[in-house]
């Protein structure tokens, strides 16, 4: 598992001081989980309507 350690300046006037924070990684899911068996689907984010399609070359494309 990685960890990246980003740096976050505290607010107040002291640029020298910081605090490290950890983020952790990102969730990994699979196609085959995401797409359960069809070829395309379409996802809702926020107001716009996006469709992830799997083309017959095994790849992914993601369009508005």
């Amino acid at each position: 598992m990685n960890v990246h350690t980003v740096v976050v300046p505290h607010n107040d006037l002291r640029a020298a001081e910081h605090t490290p924070c950890v983020v952790p990684p990102a969730e990994i899911l699979s196609s085959q989980a995401l797409l359960k068996g069809r070829r395309e689907m379409l996802i809702q984010h926020g107001d716009r309507t996006y469709r992830l399609r799997h083309t017959s070359n095994d790849k992914l494309i993601l369009t508005k």
